[in-house]
């Protein structure tokens, strides 16, 4: 299962349809929460478009578009 200790908050509005297409997709996926639901569906947006998890200690800088000597 995923971490349990979440330390940090993040508020979103969603229209009436955007919240309506994502607890279709949970309860298809038998998602526990809503909050559950959207960080699977980050997770899956984020992969798909080839971005992977930041490891610990890793700066902004080392994920610039442009290669090091590019960006100088």
């Amino acid at each position: 299962m995923g971490e349990l200790n979440r330390g940090d908050r993040l508020q979103i509005m969603l229209t009436p349809e955007e919240l309506r297409i994502i607890d279709t997709w949970r309860f298809a996926k038998r998602m526990p929460s809503r909050a559950a639901a959207i960080r699977e569906l980050l997770k899956r947006g984020l992969a798909a478009e080839g971005f992977a998890e930041a490891l610990n200690g890793q700066k902004s800088k080392d994920f610039s578009v442009l290669p090091d000597e590019a960006a100088k």
